[in-house]
């Protein structure tokens, strides 16, 4: 898949974004930071919204599962380890052993921390 959607003021994509659509994104929505999902199996983020299942929604209607969709706040200014908070009300789900707002599980972690350097923000990347 490659594509890059743009929904008011949320964006999907499988490609990286550029800074500027970063920067416009977190001014838009929070000032120092912008909530993202992210489709682990499909390696697409949502970027944008006042809450994660907005853009979670988004990623369903093209096709995402529901299971596959994770929730982080993603803090640009800060340093690379410190930029993804793993905290959003759709990752409480029981049935997928992770009960409460924080991923807890260090395999989902790493899948999605590699797919935002990816998309949004790698590691040696500054938001000017």
């Amino acid at each position: 898949m490659d594509f890059m959607v743009s929904f008011p003021n949320i964006i999907l994509t499988d490609k990286k974004i550029t800074h500027l659509q970063l920067n416009e994104s977190c001014s838009f929505w929070f000032g120092d930071m912008v909530k993202v999902t992210v489709d682990v199996e499909k390696k697409i983020v949502g970027i944008g919204g006042e809450l994660h299942a907005d853009a979670e929604q988004r990623l369903i209607e093209k096709g995402s599962r529901s299971e596959d969709i994770w929730g982080i706040n993603f803090y640009p200014w800060l340093s690379s380890d410190n930029r993804i908070e793993y905290s959003a009300l759709i990752n409480i789900r029981p049935r997928q052993d992770n009960p409460s707002m924080e991923l807890k599980n260090p395999d989902l972690r790493e899948r999605i921390q590699q797919i935002v350097e990816n998309l949004i923000l790698g590691p040696d990347e500054k938001l000017v």
